[in-house]
């Protein structure tokens, strides 16, 4: 049955809209005739048609469809199954019930086309933006399983702990990151508005001044002259360094750049090993066969030195070698990894080893953000605190020196 995307004004005069299917659009006019909606467009397709600037809403443009909002359809569509529901009925029911327009929208295109026979996969295919390849994949070896329902809930678990993962990053950098905004911003105003009208006074008296005092009035000026200036050039900076990352060979120089440094790179590669290890017991455990698996596994790893190790892994894993040797001789993978999928390997409880692989490491990392947010805290107050102490020291050494030559 077709999808129709409408727009209407009801009985009180005020502006509708919705998602509806129907066999034709006076079919849809006379549906929601019955409905009291006097309807002035209809447009056929995906939910996908291109408005024009003027038919943009304010309140939409910040509306999208998070990570969060697809744990929480995949929980729902996995409990309607269970209960017997047939598929197209529970997409029906999860397209009704959506808040968001562009998820009822992806939703709507999602029914219509496994209406029309395509399998799920190839209609989540079709939609990248919020499905990724690892959820398309999954999807289909569980389908193609018959267990699809039990797919779904893995999906969800897997979906909840990267959401958990993630939320716990953002809050522990929370505090640190605003703490040096907020320090950076006052040691700005002093620089440029306070530092000086106290300068003022020592200029006047005509006298050398310290070392310190110079290089305090010195990078005062040059701020408060150019001020102006600094913003743009950050900002033109870190969109330089955005646009230079985004390229293959700036991305590949600065992920293996990120994997050597201290703290921050052995952070980084936690996070990869957990997700690596989580991502393919998942896989694997879904029915998902081993080259598959490792194909999709890279593409969530987030840093192309490790991309780099899994696709040489894969191709000497097709040869006939095991999983545990390729990630041994690259370096990358510590032995305590190495050697549990060797031992996951042999006893042929692969899965099983590589969820407490996941599992360990992502204590590890949030031990790691703990111990990193607690260090990252004290460190700032004393960077700020020996900042605001040279400032004192060069402001109140000309006093003493000037008091000294008048006693």
């Amino acid at each position: 049955m077709p999808v129709y995307e409408y727009k209407g004004r009801d009985r009180a005069g005020n502006k509708t809209k919705g998602i509806e299917t129907a066999e034709s659009k006076n079919a849809l006019r006379k549906q929601l005739q019955g409905k009291g909606v006097f309807v002035t467009d209809i447009y056929e397709g995906k939910g996908e048609r291109k408005r024009s600037s003027n038919e943009v809403e304010l309140g939409q443009m910040f509306v999208f469809v998070s990570l969060a909002d697809i744990a929480l359809l995949t929980r729902q569509l996995a409990t309607l199954l269970r209960a017997g529901i047939p598929l197209v009925s529970a997409l029906s029911a999860l397209t009704d019930q959506a808040e968001k327009e562009e998820l009822k929208r992806v939703l709507s295109d999602i029914r219509r086309q496994v209406n029309e026979g395509a399998s799920l996969a190839k209609a989540l295919r079709d939609h990248p933006q919020h499905f990724s390849d690892l959820y398309v994949n999954m999807v289909k070896a569980g389908e193609n399983s018959g267990n699809l329902e039990v797919v779904l809930e893995r999906l969800t678990g897997f979906l909840d702990a990267k959401i958990e993962t993630r939320g716990k990053i953002v809050a522990a950098m929370f505090y640190p990151v605003l703490m040096l905004g907020i320090g950076l911003f006052v040691m700005m105003l002093i620089f440029v508005f306070v530092i000086p009208q106290v300068t003022a006074i020592f200029e006047d008296q005509g006298e050398a001044l310290p070392w310190i005092t110079q290089g305090l009035i010195a990078l005062s000026s040059f701020l408060a002259g150019w001020w102006f200036l600094l913003m743009p050039a950050m900002v033109g900076g870190c969109v330089g360094f955005w646009y230079w990352k985004k390229t293959p060979a700036g991305k590949d120089t600065w992920d293996r750049f990120l994997l050597r440094v201290p703290l921050f790179g052995t952070l980084a590669r936690m996070i990869a090993i957990s997700r690596f290890a989580g991502t393919l017991s998942t896989l694997l455990a879904s029915g998902v066969p081993l080259l598959t698996a490792l194909d999709i596994v890279k593409n969530v790893l987030g840093n192309t030195r490790l991309e780099e190790v899994i696709e040489e892994a894969r191709v000497d894993i097709r040869e006939g070698e095991s999983i545990a040797d390729p990630l041994k001789r690259s370096g990358e993978f510590p032995p305590l990894v190495t050697h549990m999928i060797a031992t996951g390997e042999q006893s042929g409880q692969l899965e099983e080893m590589l969820d407490n692989i996941s599992a360990t490491y992502q204590q590890q990392t949030d031990l790691k953000v703990q111990t990193m947010t607690q260090m990252l805290g004290p460190m700032m107050i004393v960077v700020l605190g020996v900042a605001v102490g040279l400032i004192v020291l060069a402001v109140m050494w000309p006093l003493l020196q000037m008091n000294q030559t008048i006693m």
